[in-house]
């Protein structure tokens, strides 16, 4: 399990028994959370309830555990925290750390690796008498970031002058790699789909762009009214050549707000089952299931970061579609891609100096 900085330690008995015997307590107090953020969220939030009246109990509590709104899953430093032990699964784990200017934060590797990625500002990386100056960027829809590596069984500092905010993406893994520096000019942008399929990937950490050991991780980009996550696919079993099992956690922003929405349908008795709407900030755990597609609104464009990780030897990110959608492919070489696209590239404007 991943090390928490000293400050969350003396909450995490206390946290995990709410998250586990008082769940109906916490979906009340997102509620209200979510009332003050979106003036027209508690028309949602009506909705959604009258919606699950006369359901199953047992469904309706699965889709909050797997859905978690903005804010729902904060602890101590960070806006969000997701380790193995609250996601109920092995390996992977995602922390958002949100630093007001001259902001400081120690992070204790513990048996992860972790990539920092800045979403909105700069920072730097101090581990082990190296130090790395990440330029970041505005926020996730203005251009690539650079970012950092981080091994196993390390303390790192983590400085911004200017204050921003800073994905921490991670998997308990074995082998203790080098820290290192990943520069943004060498992300390669992948525009994937066609048509209305068509989106954006940053590949800063896909399986076969920068070495981790057991950490896949990607940035997806969706111009509004578009769908990405499509066709819906699996990866949570292993079929050798065909399919790897990976726990996946999606975490989302909405250019100028709004909403998206996502899917994950079963994909064996009693699995994931989840339609959310989401927001700024949610995050959606997928230990397995047919996931997609998830929904730009029109007008706004959605971000998704995807952090990985999975038991197999080989670190590989081996999809199948749903035999129902996978003929989607099929009429993409038919169609152009989104004329939007890219909307950058991997040559992103400066971003902000960097004061340690």
């Amino acid at each position: 399990m991943t090390t928490d900085h000293p400050d969350q330690e003396q909450h995490r008995d206390q946290e995990q028994h709410r998250d586990q015997d008082q769940d109906q307590e916490q979906h009340q107090g997102q509620q209200h959370q979510h009332q003050g953020q979106h003036r027209e969220q508690p028309q949602h939030r009506n909705h959604v309830r009258d919606q699950h009246q006369g359901q199953d109990p047992h469904q309706h509590r699965e889709q909050r555990r797997f859905h978690l709104p903005s804010g729902s899953a904060a602890r101590g430093a960070y806006a969000v925290d997701i380790d193995p032990g609250r996601a109920g699964w092995d390996r992977s784990a995602l922390r958002v750390l949100e630093l007001g200017p001259g902001g400081v934060h120690t992070l204790v590797t513990g048996e992860s690796e972790w990539i920092v990625l800045p979403l909105a500002g700069a920072c730097t990386v101090r581990i082990a008498g190296e130090t790395f100056e990440l330029r970041g960027r505005e926020s996730v829809f203005s251009g690539v970031s650079d970012f950092a590596y981080l091994p196993r069984d390390a303390h790192a500092q983590i400085a911004s002058g200017a204050g921003g905010r800073f994905a921490l993406a991670g998997a308990k893994c074995e082998r203790r790699l080098p820290a290192r520096y990943g520069p943004a000019p060498e992300v390669p942008v992948e525009l994937r789909g066609s048509g209305t399929c068509s989106r954006q990937v940053n590949n800063f950490a896909a399986a076969d762009t920068f070495d981790c050991d057991r950490l896949i991780a990607v940035e997806v980009l969706t111009p509004g009214g578009n769908w990405s996550s499509y066709p819906p696919h699996k990866h949570d079993e292993h079929v050798p050549g065909e399919e790897c099992e990976l726990e996946e956690i999606y975490y989302f922003e909405v250019r100028d707000g709004g909403l998206g929405y996502h899917r994950v349908s079963p994909s064996r008795d009693g699995g994931t089952d989840v339609l959310a709407e989401v927001r700024g900030g949610d995050v959606v755990l997928i230990p397995d299931g047919w996931h997609g597609p998830s929904i730009a609104p029109p007008g706004r464009t959605l971000y998704y970061l995807n952090v990985m990780a999975g038991p197999g030897e080989e670190r590989a990110w081996l999809i199948r579609d749903h035999p129902d959608h996978r003929w989607i492919r099929d009429t993409w070489p038919d169609e152009p891609i989104d004329a939007r696209l890219p909307l950058y590239t991997a040559h992103p404007s400066p971003g902000p100096e960097v004061t340690p």
